[in-house]
């Protein structure tokens, strides 16, 4: 382990020999297998030649000014404006790896070509479909969890008195891969289930490399995308306030609040907890849970007003996911277009909640281990689904106890959600220990710690503990006051609304720290 500002950085021997990485301060969590070593459990999250294309730095602004302008001019011009594009997603997407580039093109060929074969029918549908899911999916599994199997499988051995030792590769895991094969992967089932044409191969090359969502979500339906592509967009029609507004909060997200809770308390704290008193460790758990949904809405919100300023409409991906009352309505509220692919792609087509109740409760588990392991190649991940599995198979026998003894539901006061939205809220950060810790060890340590106490590093702030006081209390702003205020902004003259936005932006960069950090999902 070499150490790095943020005490936790390791060098993969999954990536390539000849790259050097560097913590970001985002902490993505570098994982192990107990007992076999160092493990980055998602691959790099930066280039290996040190190059990124973050949203919060000058290199996007200017290439984005370019598509901005060359997405309008082209407009008129259906054909050009879709090469320009795609060319452009490509190269925002070479920008971090040019042999990248290969895989999103060839994913797009291989897709492409099983939903044509599909809509021509000269081949037994559900064997093209089959075909298609699983060649996505062993992708998938060789760049993204070839390691995991690897190590898995020795550790397994070893334990059973006999050593397998399949060879370890150097292997770059392209970023956003888990992103653009889920999307690739509902296109495909789309076309299967009637729900979706088969678009032209241009089209369906554009809508998958589109380089707002390309690295880290949404992750945006065929069906929600293209045929946007076909309708004409107007400048003069674009809600730029609103576009604007989503950039600025985003930015705000991630640099104010997200890398500053990272830098000051989180990375440390679960690197060394055994140097932090139970109280420092409970705020540090509090500010990762902040820090963890301030970082990734925050790309959301910046893909989803980029987008929109290029006359596309997302679907948003978070809803204020620590107000939910229930685990269940935190999935309804948190990355919810990955909660609606694993309901559409996952739950309902292993039976949901249409057999017995063991057979609900198997499909429930099944879906969020999945879904756990989705996130990365680690036990830590698949256990944290594990336990949102058993949450929610909880709660699901819970109601079917209330309907079976005819009971009626439980009057929903003022202090009853303040009492059901905190203990879930406890829940869901108890799981993000497992989710950020880099072993089992480590995330036992951590709670050991927590519940042991000891001296502490006098490391909680005034500036800590507001961070993660506005990270959690903005989440309970009424949307309508949000609407209202946007509204009102809307109506300023374009001069007026410059104006505060070189204001806003200013004081981003002079709140946040030094440095912009790679977002925690990019790893994914």
């Amino acid at each position: 382990m070499a150490d790095c500002n943020s005490g936790r950085c390791a060098h993969s021997y999954l990536v390539a020999a000849q790259s050097s990485r560097s913590c970001g301060g985002s902490g993505a969590p570098i994982h192990s297998i107990d007992g076999l070593g160092p493990y980055h459990h998602a691959g790099p999250v930066r280039d290996p030649q040190g190059r990124e294309m973050l949203f919060p730095t000058v290199q996007f602004a200017i290439f984005f000014t370019v598509v901005f302008l060359g997405n309008w001019l082209l407009m008129q011009h259906p054909i050009r404006w879709r090469w320009f594009m795609l060319a452009a997603s490509y190269f925002f997407y070479g920008y971090w790896d040019y042999r990248f580039i290969a895989l999103l093109a060839g994913s797009t060929l291989f897709n492409q070509a099983v939903a044509v074969a599909i809509t021509r029918r000269r081949f037994d549908a559900r064997v093209l479909v089959a075909i298609g899911v699983a060649g996505n999916l062993m992708v998938l599994a060789f760049f993204k969890y070839y390691g995991f199997f690897v190590t898995s499988v020795a550790a397994g051995t070893e334990r059973l008195g006999f050593s397998v030792a399949p060879p370890l590769l150097d292997i770059i895991l392209p970023v956003g891969i888990s992103f653009f094969t889920f999307q690739a992967l509902s296109y495909v089932i789309d076309v299967f289930r009637g729900r979706l044409e088969a678009a032209s191969t241009l089209d369906f090359a554009v809508y998958l490399a589109f380089f707002p969502q390309l690295v880290a979500g949404p992750i945006v339906r065929g069906s929600e995308f293209l045929p946007q592509m076909a309708r004409p967009r107007d400048p003069r029609r674009l809600d730029a306030t609103r576009a604007f507004y989503l950039i600025l909060i985003g930015l705000a997200k991630k640099i104010v609040i997200a890398d500053f809770l990272a830098s000051n308390i989180v990375d440390a704290a679960f690197a060394t907890p055994g140097q932090f008193s139970s109280l420092e460790l409970l705020i540090a758990l509090y500010a990762y849970s902040v820090q963890i949904y301030a970082d990734f809405s925050a790309y959301s919100d910046i893909a989803i007003g980029v987008a929109q300023l290029l006359g596309f409409q997302f679907p948003d991906n978070f809803n204020s996911p620590y107000a939910a009352v229930s685990i269940q309505d935190f999935w309804r509220r948190w990355h919810m277009t990955l909660s609606r692919w694993l309901r559409d792609y996952l739950y309902i087509p292993l039976g949901g909640n249409r057999g017995s109740s063991l057979v609900t409760y198997r499909n429930l588990m099944l879906t969020m281990l999945l879904g756990g392991l989705w996130h990365g190649a680690s036990w830590t991940f698949v256990f944290w689904g594990g336990l949102h599995g058993v949450w929610l198979v909880w709660e699901h026998r819970r109601q079917e106890l209330r309907v079976r003894r005819d009971l009626p539901a439980p009057a929903d006061t003022p202090g009853r959600r303040v009492v059901r939205r905190v203990i879930t809220f406890h829940l869901v950060a108890f799981a993000w220990v497992f989710f950020r810790s880099p072993s089992f060890s480590q995330a036992w340590e951590f709670i050991s710690r927590l519940v042991t106490g000891g001296p502490g590093t006098g490391a909680i702030s005034l500036g800590i503990l507001l961070a993660i006081a506005v990270g959690i209390g903005a989440q309970y702003v009424p949307k309508g006051a949000v609407s209202s205020a946007l509204d009102r902004l809307s109506r300023l003259r374009p001069s007026a609304q410059g104006a505060l936005l070189g204001i806003a932006l200013v004081a981003i960069d002079a709140l946040g720290p030094q440095g912009v950090a790679s977002f925690i999902y990019f790893q994914f």
